[in-house]
């Protein structure tokens, strides 16, 4: 069962209270290099990413988020961490949320009036706990990074929140292992009814940081945990975007673009079905209906997966079945399959409307 949780407001996009699990994920380009940021959010938002984060290492790029809002459509939440005037500075640049932990901003004035500028502006803030950065009194206490350590933080920050009479937040709490993650977002969800915002962080590389993230995301959803996602991969952003989706989609949480059945090949493949389904896969990136495409490659399982998708290929001895809807098209050579099925997932997504 989904978890119940307040409802937040991001620059648009709703996050918990039953709303559609957004997809976000973070610019790795310096925030004041205006225009690689903004070329990195146009590509990011392409990918279907809702919305994005960079990092305010100085008022410099504080200053540099008003002209990233003014140029892009995504939300643009600002990573904060020991200062609060870049916190004002950010806001000032119309930020659409913060990222930050209010007990490592210092005195609590400096926390007042923060949360009063969030106030006046409506700006959500997320609580960001990550168990490489946890409060030196909790690791004496623990011993290391613990879930209860986590929670721990999570609760003393919430609190002070809580004081100042400010509830417009998410929570996140990050580990790079799997176990300590999801069981750290177990024991808050016990706790309290704010939205989660998940991932595995510091997760690895694109390979094994998808694995990962899928794993530990995959179980968290399941469970109905989390209502906005960022998986946290050592790569392009886009991909991030990417993997996201895909988890969402395996998990029928979320419709984007097109899902894919590949076989895995075998000796009874006469066709170089790799080849296939990787250049049909790369040239239908960009489209946006949920189709099922069908890459098969004998006449064991290939007709019936095929006749189940929306569109397939069936292989044989050097040439395949096009099928569409169930039904056989026509006989292509190997040489024409990939343009054969991806021009008849465009032809009839175009026909759907799309």
């Amino acid at each position: 069962m989904p978890r119940t949780t307040r409802q937040i407001n991001v620059g648009g996009v709703a996050v918990g209270g039953g709303a559609p699990i957004s997809v976000q994920s973070m610019c790795n380009t310096d925030t004041r290099d205006v225009a690689s940021t903004l070329e990195q959010i146009g590509r990011l938002e392409e990918a279907g990413c809702e919305i994005v984060r960079c990092a305010v290492p100085d008022i410099e790029a504080a200053e540099a988020l008003r002209t990233i809002v003014s140029g892009c459509r995504l939300p643009v939440i600002a990573d904060i961490h020991f200062d609060y005037r870049l916190a004002l500075t950010s806001l000032e640049s119309g930020v659409a949320g913060l990222r930050l932990n209010p007990g490592n901003i210092g005195e609590r004035w400096k926390v007042e009036e923060v949360v009063r500028v969030c106030a006046e502006r409506s700006v959500p803030i997320r609580i960001g706990v990550n168990g490489g950065s946890l409060e030196k009194e909790l690791l004496v206490k623990y011993g290391h990074p613990t879930p209860e350590a986590m929670v721990e933080s999570a609760l003393g920050h919430i609190r002070i929140l809580e004081d100042l009479g400010y509830r417009e937040i998410k929570v996140s709490l990050k580990a790079s292992d799997i176990r300590r993650t999801v069981e750290a977002y177990r024991l808050l969800a016990r706790q309290v009814d704010y939205p989660l915002h998940i991932g595995i962080t510091e997760a690895g590389t694109t390979w094994s940081g998808t694995i990962k993230s899928a794993i530990g995301l995959g179980v968290l959803l399941y469970e109905g945990l989390g209502d906005t996602l960022r998986v946290s991969l050592t790569g392009d952003p886009v991909d991030e975007v990417r993997v996201g989706w895909e988890i969402l989609k395996s998990l029928e949480l979320r419709e984007r673009g097109p899902v894919f059945v590949s076989c895995p090949t075998c000796g009874r493949c006469q066709i170089d079905l790799i080849g296939v389904a990787e250049e049909v896969e790369a040239r239908l990136k960009g489209l946006p209906k949920k189709i099922t495409v069908a890459v098969m490659g004998c006449v064991v399982n290939g007709p019936g997966e095929a006749r189940e998708a929306d569109v397939g290929i069936a292989g044989g001895k050097g040439q395949g079945l096009l099928f569409r809807k169930g039904e056989v098209v026509r006989k292509v050579p190997q040489a024409e399959l990939a343009d054969a099925l991806v021009e008849e997932a465009w032809k009839l997504a175009e026909e759907e409307g799309e």
